[in-house]
């Protein structure tokens, strides 16, 4: 017989996320961020009924979110810096992740139907939902600084920014994307380009980094206005909102707003071309069909499929982090 392992890792992951998602409620990270607690210390300012605290704190414990010296708690590095709601410019426990698991529920009704969960028509008439009240937009926002975090890190040590001047986010909601980019490398400035409402959020965030000197907000609307000009156009979290034909649209719209030898820099969490082992990338592309129809996940060879077609000539792809990647097209 086959060992049911397979099968029994992906039904306790769903417990290990439900773990860490109470943890966050709770505010464990937050509290330990303030200082070291022994376990009932921590239970007590948790409000935690004594019996499952224990194993509730080893539990973290064994995830690697926090360490235990003798009897006392203690974050681990990765807690410590992204999930402390009193670092807002790294917080992720109100992420992607978290807003997406209720999404999950909806995924057997989504597969059956072909409509998407959230009830919107397209995605521009996902957007404007998403972007009707200050709070549903900064919460997008907040959704996408923590998608695009470990890109983000990666994206400015990788790609040769040594060779341009300027970079434009396209669609670019708190800037993190821009903003840790610029942290890396002070010779560069940044436009952020995206709907009004978006302008708030990116001026507060922007300024936590320390970059909005060197930042600019730029209101638009990236299928009626042109895209703003820039050494470097950034697609990140973008395409796969689309259909086939708006990626290819928006992808021209970047050739022609670069000048020659400029680079257009697309990333997402990227299939991988055999469509075999990359399952987040095509756990995500089953929540755009779930929440924008027409919206899909592809592959590096795609995305150069399509460069190319739009007029872009050297182009590659190269891994960022976690089961993200980006794919470059130079003009």
């Amino acid at each position: 017989m086959t060992s049911p392992q397979p099968v029994t890792d992906l039904m306790w992951a769903h417990w290990k996320t439900k773990t860490m998602l109470s943890a966050v409620e709770l505010g464990v990270f937050t509290e330990l961020a303030k200082e070291p607690l022994t376990g009932p210390e921590l239970r007590d300012r948790l409000g935690l009924h004594p019996r499952p605290a224990a194993d509730f704190f080893d539990a973290l414990v064994a995830l690697d979110l926090l360490h235990r010296n003798d009897a006392v708690y203690a974050n681990a590095p990765e807690a410590a810096e992204y999930l402390d709601a009193n670092r807002p410019t790294t917080y992720l426990g109100d992420s992607f992740v978290t807003q997406c698991a209720g999404l999950a529920d909806d995924l057997t009704t989504v597969l059956r139907t072909g409509e998407a969960a959230l009830g919107a028509r397209d995605g521009r008439d996902f957007y404007a939902s998403m972007y009707a009240a200050d709070d549903s937009v900064r919460a997008f926002q907040r959704d996408m600084t923590a998608l695009s975090m470990g890109s983000a890190q990666a994206i400015a040590d990788k790609f040769p920014w040594q060779g341009y001047r300027s970079l434009a986010d396209i669609g670019c909601a708190e800037g993190a994307l821009p903003g840790h980019v610029l942290l890396r490398h002070p010779h560069l400035t940044a436009t952020g380009f995206d709907l009004p409402p978006a302008r708030e959020g990116f001026r507060e965030y922007t300024e936590r980094l320390g970059v909005a000197d060197r930042t600019v907000f730029q209101e638009g609307d990236f299928f009626r206005d042109p895209l703003p000009s820039a050494d470097v156009l950034v697609l990140g979290h973008v395409l796969h909102n689309w259909g086939r034909e708006e990626k290819l649209r928006l992808l021209r719209a970047a050739y022609e707003a670069l000048p020659e030898g400029g680079a257009v820099l697309v990333y997402e969490t990227l299939i991988d071309d055999d469509r075999r082992s990359n399952a987040v990338g095509l756990i995500l592309s089953l929540i755009m069909h779930a929440e924008v129809p027409g919206g899909f996940d592809y592959t590096g060879a795609d995305c150069q499929e399509w460069l190319r077609e739009t007029g872009f000539g050297r182009t590659w792809v190269e891994h960022l982090d976690g089961p993200e990647s980006m794919v470059v097209g130079i003009k």
